[in-house]
């Protein structure tokens, strides 16, 4: 009998002193493995594996902007976790990221989910790659951050094309209901935007 184990639990590892080309190596050794995501800035690699827990908050939040967006009729490509990457420099795979408007290389919008740590010491990684927007949900609480001149602002609202308009309080209500039912989240998110 086959015992399978579920991961409620993020598992994350970070490696100082690392070269672009050790980052690489690592990449192509975790090539295809689902469920492991990769970053790398100023010699840092980090490897994170996202419990279930992770998963499923970043699942919620990335359909409620999906549903939010398609239903203002806006153009909009989500790219999940995608590798962003500036050669030499950064490498990123976000938990969701969007494209709006059009396909882009580097998403206008990147969301971090963070359990264990790591939180807004990633917006130098962001900066790096030159993501105009980088949200991060922890412990309950939602923060937005636009990329100006000097770097990142922290923002009350969406400053991203069709996102002006969201309700920041509701997604972060919707986002809590999710801890207990995720279609219950959806359906008043649902409601509430119609």
């Amino acid at each position: 009998m086959t015992q399978t184990i579920t991961q409620t639990t993020d598992q994350r590892y970070v490696y100082n002193d690392r070269t672009w080309e050790q980052f690489k190596h690592l990449q192509k050794g975790y090539e295809g493995l689902p469920g492991v995501r990769l970053s790398y800035y100023e010699g840092t690699i980090e490897l994170l594996m996202p419990g279930q827990d992770h998963e499923i908050f970043s699942f919620v939040i990335g359909m409620l902007l999906f549903n939010f967006l398609t239903q203002k009729g806006i153009l909009i490509f989500p790219t999940g976790s995608a590798t962003q990457e500036k050669e030499q420099e950064a490498s990123a795979e976000a938990d969701q990221s969007f494209c709006i408007g059009g396909r882009k290389p580097i998403p206008d919008l990147s969301i971090e989910v963070i359990f264990t740590s790591g939180s807004e010491s990633k917006l130098r990684l962001y900066q790096a790659l030159g993501v105009p927007e980088v949200w991060f949900w922890q412990d309950g609480v939602l923060r937005l951050h636009h990329l100006r001149e000097q770097g990142y602002e922290r923002i009350d609202r969406s400053e991203l094309p069709g996102l002006e308009d969201l309700d920041i309080e509701l997604l972060k209500r919707c986002i809590l209901v999710a801890e207990t039912d995720p279609g219950e989240a959806a359906r008043v998110f649902q409601r509430e935007i119609s």
